[in-house]
């Protein structure tokens, strides 16, 4: 099942079986004929609307991600980068314990299936620059901004 989110940063499809979050992206190859929404994808959008709200920092659904164990370690680790703050592609490998894998951990940062859920927006480049995001740098920043402003107690 697939539902169309129109979010303050565009659209986000959301994908979910009848027990658990399947995928949060920006794009979709294959556009359904309807989009439809279930118990879980009503879940996310209460949880997404909470986060963009500045109400949420930490999500609590149902997930079932796929991926090879190495993605599915990064992930795990990326899941770990408290709210509000950043990582980069080198500490995400080091906490791994691969210390020389930083381009295998951007890899796995880009096949993530569950954008802003699993917060692969909080892995910068080494030089604190803000290397690629799936839904484009304009997304990061904003994502960035978002939580560094409520942990700050401001307002956007």
């Amino acid at each position: 099942m697939i539902y169309k989110y129109n979010s303050i940063i565009g659209n986000i499809y959301i994908s979910a079986d009848d027990n658990n979050l399947l995928g949060l992206s920006y794009n979709i190859r294959n556009t359904p004929s309807q989009y439809r929404q279930n118990d879980i994808i009503r879940l996310t959008v209460e949880q997404l609307n909470e986060y963009f709200l500045g109400k949420r920092k930490i999500f609590n659904l149902p997930i079932n991600i796929q991926g090879t164990e190495f993605q599915k370690t990064v992930w795990k680790e990326l899941n770990k980068i408290p709210y509000g703050e950043t990582r980069t592609y080198k500490e995400i490998a080091q906490f791994i314990g691969k210390e020389n894998a930083q381009r295998a951990v951007g890899n796995a940062n880009n096949k993530n299936p569950i954008a802003i859920i699993i917060p692969c927006h909080r892995v910068i480049g080494s030089n604190g620059t803000l290397t690629g995001y799936a839904g484009g740098i304009n997304k990061k920043k904003f994502l960035l901004n978002l939580e560094k402003n409520f942990t700050k107690g401001n307002l956007l």
